[in-house]
């Protein structure tokens, strides 16, 4: 259970201080407008990154671009969504969401059914476009655990059977799951939400510390036992040595990034999406945002998810109950660790993992998933400052008793003496 946050840290009590006093809003407009603003900049950046392999792949120059735009119009209708349905629903499908989220992942797997893409087979074929059920997943796992250390107590999430193990059994089938696709990305991302949120509910350190420990020769089995990950470890650890075979990628990032300088190269200018990096649009766009934007547009991205995080950490610190307060925190970190680990990987501070940059690159699942997160935020923000109307409230109640098993009533035996009159 989540204790007073500023015991936790001051500076936080300090970076919400500043709203307190202000009149009540609909919704947290700063968060928002980061968001819009981080979709206007991968439109421009899909475009200049992409034009190239599209006009040599597809004879169309705005061949995912005009994807992109479609996608984009998909994502502003989950953002409504996402802003229009009360967070507190959610409490009672979140096993129906988790479930449907796992059966997706595992048919995927199934031969005829999933599409493969590289190496990969994590999409599911719907017309002309793909659909990805690990993006899905990461925001359902986050319902799961919200819903769950809401509802036990203190001295339960304590505890090493109830507040520790079922969530590490239930992240570990679904990182099971990623491994066989493969999507070593997600499976990273999945742990580190299980982490942060068993932390601050206030479980155990030792039980987190044991888990990491116990983990460690899973990951090295799973780094060796595929020559994929094993190279791209090696390559992680000197690129320069494997420039020409596993580390030109992270050679071509690196190049991209330094050749920017402050202003950049100019939009549509950079020299490394041409054949250099090989998804330039998807996994590589932030290199191509330093190389053609510079230092200032780095700067710039970095910003805005440093506005999201901080918005999104305030939401959940003003949340008045427990479920908000998870499910804002876990998706805040969601957003904010993909973006973290995207740049991360292009900088060569972590090894080539796959992921998207959240509303930049190109890719329908990430996009529309991505904007639905930051719709629940806001929806979250918006009953922050605006109480839930009561009779919504008791509706959602009303159907809350309906998912719930009875409680059993502890029936006791009266004694003789009890049963006797006086």
């Amino acid at each position: 259970m989540i204790t007073d946050v500023s015991t936790v840290s001051p500076m936080l009590e300090r970076a919400v201080a500043g709203g307190e006093h202000r009149a009540p809003r609909p919704y947290d407009y700063a968060l928002l407008l980061a968001t819009f603003a981080l979709m206007g900049l991968g439109v421009v950046m899909v475009y200049s990154s992409s034009a190239a392999i599209a006009e040599t792949r597809f004879k169309d120059p705005a061949y995912f671009l005009t994807r992109h735009l479609i996608y984009l119009a998909g994502s502003v209708v989950s953002l409504i969504v996402g802003m229009s349905v009360c967070y507190k629903r959610y409490q009672q499908y979140v096993y129906w969401l988790l479930g449907g989220s796992i059966v997706l992942m595992m048919l995927v797997l199934v031969p005829g059914v999933g599409v493969t893409i590289g190496r990969s087979t994590r999409w599911f074929r719907v017309l002309w476009f793909t659909f990805q059920p690990s993006e899905l997943v990461k925001v359902t796992f986050i319902m799961y655990l919200s819903y769950s250390l809401a509802k036990k107590s203190a001295e339960k999430i304590k505890t090493f059977s109830i507040g520790f193990l079922p969530h590490v059994l239930v992240c570990g089938i679904i990182v099971f799951l990623c491994l066989f696709q493969p999507d070593f990305g997600t499976s990273l991302i999945l742990a580190l939400m299980l982490f942060s949120l068993l932390f601050i509910a206030g479980t155990k350190v030792s039980y987190l510390v044991l888990a990491f420990f116990v983990a460690i020769p899973f990951v090295i089995r799973a780094i060796t036992s595929s020559t994929m990950r094993y190279n791209r470890v090696l390559a992680f650890l000197d690129p320069w040595a494997m420039r020409w075979t596993h580390g030109f990628q992270t050679v071509a990032s690196l190049t991209a990034v330094g050749s920017g300088h402050w202003t950049g190269l100019g939009l549509g200018n950079g020299r490394q999406k041409l054949g250099h990096i090989p998804t330039p649009q998807t996994d590589f766009i932030f290199p191509i945002i330093g190389e053609e934007l510079g230092f200032f547009g780095v700067c710039l991205v970095i910003g805005l998810f440093a506005l999201i995080l901080w918005r999104g950490i305030a939401i959940a610190y003003r949340c008045k109950d427990e479920f908000g307060r998870y499910l804002a925190f876990g998706l805040t970190m969601l957003i904010s660790a993909q973006a973290l680990i995207h740049m991360g990987v292009a900088m060569n501070l972590l090894p080539t993992k796959g992921l998207t940059l959240p509303f930049v690159s190109f890719g329908g699942s990430s996009l529309m998933l991505s904007a639905f997160t930051v719709g629940v935020l806001l929806n979250i923000s918006k009953y922050n400052e605006n109480p839930i109307p009561s009779d919504l409230l008791t509706q959602i109640k009303q159907k809350d008793k309906k998912f719930r098993r009875p409680r059993k009533t502890k029936v006791t035996r009266k004694t003789e003496s009890e049963r006797s009159p006086a």
